[in-house]
């Protein structure tokens, strides 16, 4: 099995070191550079075309974001994975927006963090739990005066994170390994619970939930 090559980008030598020798231990992974300046991760990027970038959102000169948004233009193939200290929603959803794949938080466990590479790897997108529950926990307290609210089922809960992760329905679907069908009737029951109108104004309220 060809091996996934990864660029560790992060501004603590021993996060990088950590990493290096948890990847490397694996038979799966090749880091192939680290480093903890940003501009000097776009430069690497360009020049090795990893595929997948670890890219801590805090480090400087230039912030995670502008980084990714940088190496996502020298090279698009690469998938990027932001990985920070913070655990509010509208951070994952900012680095989605520019560009990442997924986003895993440094509370996440190793398990986590390499199920996030391989998930990414395959094209998929990958929020850590932590960011997930923190989504949950926005929806059921933003609108605990909203009627119904408390009615909804652990089922459209999760249709509602994936809906907040940029998912379509049919990828919906597959992710839950339910029906298309299903997935619609999941929309439909959480519109009527909510008592919102339709599919625009439950976007609206997913994107309100994480601003």
């Amino acid at each position: 099995m060809e091996k996934i090559n990864v660029l560790i980008a992060d501004d603590h030598k021993l996060i990088r070191e950590t990493w290096s020798y948890i990847l490397n231990s694996d038979e799966r992974f090749n880091v192939i550079a680290e480093c903890g300046d940003s501009e000097q991760a776009v430069e690497i990027a360009r020049q090795k075309q990893p595929d997948i970038v670890l890219m801590d959102i805090n480090i400087l000169p230039i912030s995670g974001f502008e980084a990714t948004e940088r190496i996502k233009k020298v090279c698009p193939d690469t998938k990027i994975i932001g990985v920070s200290m913070h655990s509010q929603p509208a951070y994952a959803k900012k680095m989605l927006q520019v560009g990442a794949k997924g986003y895993v938080t440094k509370n996440s466990s190793k398990e986590e963090m390499i199920q996030a590479i391989l998930e990414v790897n395959d094209g998929n997108k990958y929020i850590c739990e932590e960011i997930k529950n923190n989504i949950s926990e926005l929806v059921l307290e933003e609108n605990r005066d909203m009627p119904n609210v408390n009615a909804l089922t652990e089922r459209e809960i999760q249709v509602i994170n994936l809906i907040k992760e940029g998912l379509s329905s049919k990828e919906i679907g597959s992710s839950l390994n339910i029906s298309l069908k299903t997935v619609e009737v999941h929309r439909h029951n959480v519109l009527k619970k909510l008592k919102l109108k339709n599919s625009a104004s439950l976007v609206n309220f997913i994107n309100q939930s994480t601003t």
